[in-house]
């Protein structure tokens, strides 16, 4: 998960999708899109690499996505033409671990949020920046986009979940190739594997994932998190044990408000009005 150093492209890297200025020092930008929370990284100088503070901003952003009624996705992107190139390693020589108690690196790889979250990924997604990506349900890149973990070429290990969730995203002989090469893996290749949902030009990685999530936060919010939780947690489980253990999450979508007024605005043919309860 450690920052590596990224090469030089062939030609200038395509500007990101715009986002608003950012104050001094705000390593987080957070904007709102209806029932959207987009989070940008916004350390541009050390190529969007981790601190400590911005994954504490991060974790609590999760937090308040999780725990409001009125926010049904979360995105997550880099400012300035670039996602993420992993840790800061001037903040790890100072003994400083990007990583929140609970969430894991980033604020989110241990504990990614109960709500879905999209990755929208322009120019490098490296070490922790591709186990950010690695913890997102949906990935959005641009065609000039490149993924890694090269952390064995530095004497590491991608032990922010890169070694356990890139094989079960792609077939097993490829996620191995790419651990134990460390190369660098285009967001075209990946689309090819379905690791990436969609690829957009250079610079509309952003709002491809906006328009992305804006499909999704038209449909139930409660149904939403209950369906992502039960695809995610239910890998292992047995077709049998999973009809029990499922009801942990959605018996509560079903006697929920929103259920009811899904149901009514269907006979009145009309567009529901989700209240998240």
């Amino acid at each position: 998960m450690a920052e590596l150093e990224t090469p030089r492209p062939e030609r200038p890297a395509p500007p990101a999708a715009p986002v608003p200025a950012p104050a001094d020092g705000d390593e987080l930008i957070r904007t709102e899109h209806g029932r959207v929370l987009v989070l940008t990284m916004n350390r541009p100088a050390a190529r969007n690499a981790m601190s400590l503070s911005l994954a504490t901003a991060i974790a609590a952003a999760l937090d308040e996505l999780d725990a409001r009624d009125d926010l049904s996705v979360g995105v997550i992107t880099g400012a300035n033409g670039t996602f993420c190139a992993g840790m800061d390693l001037k903040g790890f020589s100072r003994g400083e671990r990007p990583v929140v108690p609970g969430r894991g690196f980033a604020g989110v790889t241990h504990q990614p949020p109960r709500k879905p979250l999209i990755a929208a990924v322009e120019g490098y997604a490296l070490a922790g920046g591709f186990e950010i990506v690695l913890s997102c349900d949906l990935v959005v890149a641009s065609r000039t986009a490149n993924f890694g973990l090269p952390e064995v070429k530095r004497g590491l290990t991608a032990a922010a979940g890169g070694l356990l969730r890139l094989q079960r995203r792609i077939p097993y002989h490829l996620a191995m190739e790419l651990v134990l090469t460390g190369r660098m893996w285009p967001a075209t290749d990946a689309a090819d594997v379905h690791l990436v949902n969609r690829l957009t030009e250079p610079g509309e990685a952003l709002g491809g994932a906006l328009a992305l999530a804006e499909e999704i936060a038209a449909n139930a919010p409660l149904s939403l998190a209950a369906s992502k939780q039960v695809l995610a947690r239910s890998v292992d489980w047995s077709l049998e044990e999973g009809f029990a253990r499922q009801e942990e999450f959605v018996a509560v979508v079903r006697t929920s408000a929103d259920a009811q007024e899904g149901a009514r605005a269907f006979a009145e043919k009309r567009p529901p009005r989700w209240t998240g309860r």
